[in-house]
């Protein structure tokens, strides 16, 4: 499917939906996790946390509370308090699953951040290629506008060159 890499804040960004890098505990930390949470305000962290823990590549749904979306998908690429590091098959259910999870909710629009990487401790550019291939071999029934969000200039500029690969080898 067609998607666009973009450079932001994802707690700034407006869609259905947004997807939080969580660990399997939802409990809502640093990274991408603190920043949807300053945005929500605390009371998403309360009914995240309530939601888990979940299975490692799982995904559970909040309101988004004061964010500009409907919906906040907690996708659990990485385990409980860092007991361990994302790895590769984590990082593509949780990917898969916040796609269907958007899907089902009958969302249009999704923003997808470097889901574990990061704090998780995955290598960013093989973490962007496996979730560049998951987002280009998805099928949508409901999904029109997905971004891929990189929040440094950097992490932009590795994930936009990862998508231009993945994107020659169609």
């Amino acid at each position: 499917m067609e998607f666009d890499v973009i450079q932001g804040d994802i707690a700034r960004q407006e869609a259905d939906a947004l997807v939080n890098t969580a660990g399997t505990s939802l409990r809502m930390g640093s990274g991408v996790a603190g920043a949807l949470r300053r945005g929500a305000g605390g009371e998403i962290n309360e009914e995240a946390m309530a939601k888990g823990p979940v299975d490692l590549g799982e995904v559970a749904v909040t309101d988004a509370y004061d964010l500009d979306a409907e919906y906040v998908i907690h996708a659990a690429a990485m385990p409980h308090h860092g007991d361990g590091q994302a790895t590769a098959e984590s990082i593509r259910d949780a990917t898969r699953n916040a796609l269907e999870t958007a899907d089902e909710l009958e969302c249009t629009s999704v923003v997808v951040p470097a889901l574990g990487c990061g704090v998780a401790g995955f290598d960013l550019r093989e973490g962007a290629r496996i979730i560049v291939e998951e987002i280009d071999g998805y099928e949508p029934r409901s999904l029109e506008d997905v971004r891929f969000v990189a929040y440094s200039d950097e992490e932009f500029r590795t994930v936009e060159e990862t998508a231009e690969s993945v994107r020659s080898e169609r």
